[in-house]
């Protein structure tokens, strides 16, 4: 989206943003209040600290940093860290690269436990009926994630449509079931006063399991588990799409919290609260079937948006080059939405473990908020880069890091108990999504330290020779070859040895392609050099890294203009075809790079190899990352050195 839609509001962008993003933040008045309280003892102290808590955390976290701060850090008009990473790397500081790893990896471990929470969490409000006591709630979820990730392949789009309506009746909905609990109990808008959530903080302890209040804050963060999600889709609604959004859902969420407040206070106060949900307390018994119709639907809408985060997160990381490079498909003709099939499978893998596992939200629970903690520490980490680096006042830079990282440290203090209880699983996840990704990171930055360049203006007369020498089989009528190298005047090693040392491959017109990522989202870029007049052409591209990277189409392009303006001739250079005005043949070379055997590398490079090897294997070939045709393609295997050699 460009910056200029960014910046314009409209009722579908509004429904848009209801539909994408505010669905696991707009879902989350069904699991936080009943992880508050949990089954201690109901006392105005715990009730009104923990709605206190509540307000304050999407005050300060969700309006504060990411409405007002993070949807100010855009990349034109694109958000989420590694539009954030993409908009800081420019500075060159190495340590930028480490908070939008462990982002990306916490991210994604997020998502296999969003679904199965808040579609437990729904579907659960049955057992409030009569006669669903025995209701096979796991079956019923695992059922509604299979059919979801089932349907991914198929494009959302007309489900899409229906996001937007689906969720300004839930929202309609909560804020009704919460002004009808308030009125019963009006008194409970005191609870906004930050004098409750300091006295839950820091004083209150469990009259039944003496716990002290701080250890709660991490039931609290849920309430604002979906500020991400904000960022994150900044391209697909615009900044005051989102912001409009926001006022209406914060006022909603709001209401309903104040309303489960009031519930516990007038029916429970001085007992333990037993049920299954506090949400559904708030529900009239004729209405309830009805609410767990909306309430699921809702939490599909959730599941579905971060799913389609995952894609587009993954696919982002694959352009950066700090992901394995995977199938992505285009189901719909609906700009930015893609459908990644591994992932896909993979998330409903975890999604399905999550539930054998934990059975029920209850225990869900306790493995969720740790991985997306670390991971909102990651973007303020790099906001706080950005704004220093933007000349934003060091004042205000320093009050607002100390403002955010005090908050979000404790929240992430706070979910370190749950870590014995299913945390682990969620950090377990974490670390191994970590560990590929810095492995691919790191093999990558490995090899392009020990490719080596050699200068370009010896090799000319050597390929004017290689052309004209007969004894060597023709190889093709034009030769392309795949470049690290970003200079023109430079020609990588490994292309050297496969052009003269490994087998000599003589052709008539030499090309060299260099792709590279920008920093920007969009567009697409190239610059052409002559080498050889109609000869040996040096080529550039660059490519936003959201946008697809065709090289085949976009190098046919570049040479179908260059045949036009006369700089090439593209025409057979075989006199048999030529007559019939048959076109010149192709031929790609990709070179693979293998560590020599000659080679002593450390244990901790050895490491990373092995890793490397093992997500290449799974990964996507190169030709079809670069949308180039098999058969015109040749893979070559070329070694370097990436250390001393053996004596």
């Amino acid at each position: 989206m460009s910056s200029d839609n960014n910046n314009k509001i409209s009722v579908g962008g509004f429904l848009v943003a209801l539909g994408i993003i505010y669905g696991d933040i707009g879902t989350s008045p069904l699991y936080v209040m009943k992880a508050i309280v949990g089954t201690e003892l109901i006392t105005k102290d715990l009730v009104y600290g923990g709605v206190s808590c509540v307000f304050w955390t999407l005050m300060l976290i969700t309006t504060f940093k990411y409405v007002y701060l993070a949807l100010n850090a855009d990349n034109q008009g694109e958000g989420g860290i590694f539009a954030l990473y993409a908009l800081v790397r420019q500075y060159k500081s190495k340590w930028i690269i480490y908070p939008a790893i462990i982002g990306c990896a916490s991210l994604i471990a997020d998502g296999f436990i969003t679904p199965p929470i808040s579609v437990s969490s729904a579907i659960e409000g049955l057992k409030g009926l009569d006669g669903f006591a025995d209701f096979p709630v796991v079956g019923v979820v695992l059922g509604i994630l299979v059919a979801l990730f089932a349907f991914q392949q198929f494009g959302t789009n007309v489900i899409g449509k229906a996001f937007g309506p689906i969720m300004v009746v839930w929202f309609a909905m909560i804020a009704w079931a919460g002004i009808a609990s308030i009125i019963q109990y009006p008194s409970v808008i005191e609870a906004l006063h930050p004098y409750y959530a300091l006295k839950l903080v820091t004083v209150y302890r469990g009259e039944l399991h003496m716990q002290h209040g701080f250890w709660l804050l991490g039931a609290v963060f849920l309430c604002t588990t979906g500020g991400e999600a904000m960022y994150s889709d900044l391209g697909h609604c615009g900044k005051k799409n989102i912001r409009g959004g926001w006022a209406m859902v914060f006022i909603c969420l709001m209401i309903n919290y104040l309303g489960q407040a009031a519930f516990l206070m007038t029916h429970f106060e001085g007992k333990p609260y037993m049920a299954t949900s506090v949400f559904y307390g708030l529900i009239p018994s004729d209405l309830l079937l009805f609410s767990i119709a909306v309430a699921t639907a809702a939490t599909i809408i959730a599941s579905q948006a971060l799913i389609s985060g995952c894609f587009t997160l993954v696919n982002e990381a694959m352009k950066l080059n700090l992901w394995p490079n995977m199938k992505v498909n285009y189901p719909t003709q609906m700009k930015g939405q893609i459908y990644i099939p591994t992932m896909n499978w993979f998330l409903l893998a975890g999604c399905i473990g999550v539930v054998l596992l934990f059975k029920d939200s209850d225990h869900m629970i306790n493995a969720y908020g740790l991985a997306i903690i670390l991971n909102m520490l990651m973007t303020t980490s790099l906001l706080l880069y950005y704004m220093y680096m933007k000349n934003y006042p060091i004042w205000g830079v320093v009050l607002v890091g100390i403002l955010l990282v005090s908050v979000e440290s404790a929240f992430m203090v706070s979910n370190l108990q749950k870590f014995a209880h299913g945390g682990w699983f969620s950090a377990l996840l974490a670390v191994v999504l970590f560990v590929c990704i810095f492995a691919w990171y790191k093999a990558k930055l490995l090899r392009e330290q020990h490719l080596s360049f050699m200068d370009f203006t010896p090799i000319i007369p050597m390929l004017k020779d290689l052309r004209e020498d007969d004894t060597i089989a023709k190889e093709a009528t034009n030769l392309v070859y795949m470049s690290m190298s970003t200079d023109k005047t430079k020609i990588d090693t490994n292309i050297f040895y496969s052009l003269f040392r490994k087998r000599p491959k003589r052709a008539d017109i030499y090309w060299f392609v260099h792709v590279d990522i920008s920093d920007s989202p969009f567009g697409t870029t190239y610059q052409v050099e002559t080498l050889v007049d109609k000869k040996v052409f040096f080529i550039k591209i660059k490519f936003g890294f959201k946008v697809e990277h065709k090289v085949n189409r976009m190098f046919a392009n570049i040479v179908q203009k260059l045949q036009d303006d006369g700089d090439v001739d593209e025409l057979s250079h075989y006199p048999s075809l030529r007559k019939h005005d048959l076109p010149a043949d192709f031929k790609f070379i990709l070179l693979n790079s293998r560590i020599s055997a000659d080679d002593e590398i450390t244990p901790y490079n050895q490491f990373i190899i092995r890793i490397y090897r093992f997500l290449k294997k799974l990964s996507l070939a190169t030709h079809e990352d670069f949308g180039l045709e098999i058969a015109n393609v040749e893979i070559e295997t070329v070694p370097i050195n990436v250390s001393k050699m053996k004596k």
